[in-house]
């Protein structure tokens, strides 16, 4: 009685048979059988989109390569030109090729690899909509905590692209200015005229004057004496202007005539007469000190004088004031005034001798 309640409460499992083993393999086999085709097509379509996705981005990615290595070649088959230095800077289009090439490698890798994920999720039935959905969360998500750097990163593609500026250049970036030496994605490093260097971010810059790019002008203002022959003055200018124009390396530099343009502005004591020339970019100063030095030297040697210049040897000395030396009036000067009366001592009274 006592066995068959203790059998009751603890049943052990029934012995296998050979049976049910034989069994349990024929459906096995029977279901695999029926789903080897399944496995064997999926198995081969993840295979395929998994090559053709490798291949496609080794494809790409050297292609990339190869073209940026090409116009690195052209920029220095044209840099050993005359022309060359004027129009190409190697530093300058190698950083630009090179982070544009690293962009598009990056991109085309990304949607490569992306897509060939979504269809081997797809390929085994897998549902996509969650998970685009949650993507799509954590890229808002995500661009909502890192939209510095996202601006950063956009406005330092668009400013590659586009060639805003190179190294080498001499740009007004508003928050700093000074001589690009390094253009990334999200900074652009900056030296400045002390030395210093600044690290500007991209998304930080509004506006940008590039002094490299083209030309720039040369102006120089002269200050003369109002008494002096405009003609005399103007045929001065333009002599040391033509033998600055023939000398090295100004011949180079000046990208044009320097002209007079005329008077800018006549006062009482001095007239100022504008010279303006066009050069190469960020030549400017150099070529206005230049001229400076020139017509200064010019204009002492034929005797025209500049405002705030040495007296000449031949000009007469002006007449003197006849009343620098003489003191201004005082009313203490006549003894009879209320105010020499008032400072003058009281006398003492007179004493009675006869007492």
């Amino acid at each position: 009685m006592l066995w068959s309640v203790l059998s009751a409460a603890d049943p052990s499992p029934a012995p296998v048979t050979l049976d049910d083993a034989a069994q349990q393999a024929n459906n096995a086999a029977s279901w695999v059988e029926q789903n080897w085709s399944t496995w064997l097509s999926v198995g081969l379509r993840i295979l395929l989109i998994v090559v053709i996705a490798a291949v496609l981005r080794t494809v790409v990615r050297r292609s990339l390569t190869k073209l940026i290595a090409r116009m690195n070649r052209s920029a220095q088959a044209v840099e050993g030109t005359a022309l060359g230095g004027l129009l190409v800077n190697a530093e300058r289009r190698r950083q630009r090729s090179e982070a544009i090439g690293s962009v598009l490698r990056s991109v085309a890798s990304f949607l490569i690899l992306g897509t060939a994920a979504l269809m081997v999720l797809g390929a085994l039935n897998i549902n996509l909509a969650p998970l685009l959905a949650s993507a799509g969360v954590a890229g808002v998500a995500l661009g909502f905590g890192a939209r510095n750097l996202v601006t950063d990163f956009l406005s330092g593609v668009f400013m590659i692209l586009e060639d805003q500026y190179g190294v080498g250049d001499s740009i007004d970036a508003g928050v700093a200015s000074g001589e690009v030496i390094e253009v990334g994605l999200r900074v652009t490093k900056l030296r400045g005229d002390g030395g210093e260097i600044w690290y500007v971010r991209n998304g930080e810059i509004k506006r940008i004057g590039n002094l490299s790019q083209g030309w720039a002008t040369a102006a120089v203002d002269v200050q003369v004496r109002p008494t002096e022959d405009l003609d005399r003055v103007r045929e001065v200018i333009v002599e040391t202007a033509t033998e600055l124009a023939k000398d090295e390396p100004w011949n180079e530099l000046l990208w044009g005539p320097v002209e007079v343009l005329g008077l800018d502005s006549v006062l009482l004591d001095s007239m100022v007469v504008r010279v303006s020339a066009k050069t190469m970019p960020g030549k400017a100063l150099g070529i206005e000190r230049e001229l400076r030095w020139r017509i200064k030297q010019a204009f002492d040697r034929a005797g025209i004088r500049i405002v705030g210049g040495p007296a000449a040897l031949g000009d007469e000395a002006a007449p003197g004031d006849p009343t620098a030396g003489m003191a201004a009036p005082s009313a203490l000067a006549s003894p009879t005034s209320p105010q020499s009366l008032a400072a003058s001592p009281i006398p003492p009274p007179a004493t009675n001798l006869n007492k």
